[in-house]
């Protein structure tokens, strides 16, 4: 059932990052299919693994154990959680950053351009703004900001003018009457990669995606023990820069402070120097997981 929902990215490599000890703690942030989650549970004995996924489909693909905790909540509230359950400290924190499999092909969800359906794109389908409801009240301005920032969209401001145009005449609910109102942007013989660019800056802002990810890093270092492992999977430049910026000098600047003899003050060291990607197995199984980079960390002693 789960490769059927979802097929795990970069999943040996994620799981190995974390060097799992068979009687630690361990969260998964973002569950989805279970694939992760159910290998890191492979690998532990009197050890636990804590789950996090605010889409309730995801409960269909549940590990049944008594060391396994399923958490129906955004992470970012997992510092409040891991509290809940009296945990402290964890000796990992994985995170894949991808939408599932299963929701770009469910048509309803609305994150994919193939298929006609609410404009809806929320992965907690009880939070209250939709993609519709951006694309209809947001001002011109502000949706220009996102097309450029979350889209990298050349042509950001002409595509925010054309909704604000369309809008007017008629509000835009579904995925057909979106494409429609956006027809005369997309460029010529490259509207797949165009449209996935713009429902990809859209999703981000219907989820509030980089703030979730900003207060998700902030709490992953009080979180690790020290020697733990933060392994993250990226799926876009402003994702992979925050990740990266964040290993390098524990905030998302990027700059590194030292101390008086010169060494770097940050709470973490990269593990792999370089991004480690999908290899082309994996992609010819997996052609989602083309634009996957992984990011291993480790909390400095």
């Amino acid at each position: 059932m789960e490769r059927a929902y979802h097929i795990p990215v970069l999943l040996n490599e994620s799981v190995n990052g974390l060097e799992i000890r068979e009687n630690g703690d361990y969260v998964d942030v973002t569950f989805g299919g279970g694939g992760h989650s159910r290998e890191i549970f492979s690998r532990l004995k009197s050890g636990r693994l804590f789950a996090f996924d605010q889409d309730e489909d995801a409960a269909a693909n549940l590990i049944h154990d008594d060391r396994f905790f399923f958490i129906r909540h955004n992470f970012k509230y997992i510092r409040n959680f891991l509290k809940y359950y009296q945990v402290e400290k964890v000796d990992g924190i994985l995170a894949d950053l991808g939408v599932s499999s299963h929701d770009f092909d469910v048509a309803e969800r609305g994150f994919s351009f193939r298929f006609d359906g609410d404009l809806d794109m929320r992965m907690n389908r009880d939070s209250s703004q939709t993609a519709a409801e951006i694309v209809n009240t947001y001002p011109e301005i502000q949706l220009r900001t996102i097309f450029r920032e979350y889209g990298e969209i050349d042509n950001a401001g002409r595509l925010a003018r054309q909704l604000a145009e369309a809008r007017n005449n008629k509000p835009i609910k579904t995925i057909e009457q979106f494409r429609e109102a956006i027809a005369p942007c997309v460029p010529r013989l490259q509207e797949s990669k165009y449209l996935a660019k713009v429902f990809q800056a859209l999703r981000i802002e219907t989820n509030k995606e980089m703030d979730v990810l900003r207060e998700f890093l902030e709490q992953s270092i009080e979180l690790l023990k020290p020697g733990g492992r933060l392994v993250v999977i990226t799926y876009h430049s402003l994702e992979d820069r925050m990740v990266k910026n964040f290993i390098r000098s524990g905030d998302m600047s990027g700059k590194q402070e030292q101390d008086f003899f010169g060494n770097v003050d940050s709470p973490l060291v990269a593990i792999n120097r370089k991004v480690i990607v999908p290899g082309e197995e994996e992609l010819d199984r997996n052609p989602r997981a083309r634009s996957a980079k992984l990011r291993i960390a480790e909390k400095k002693a």
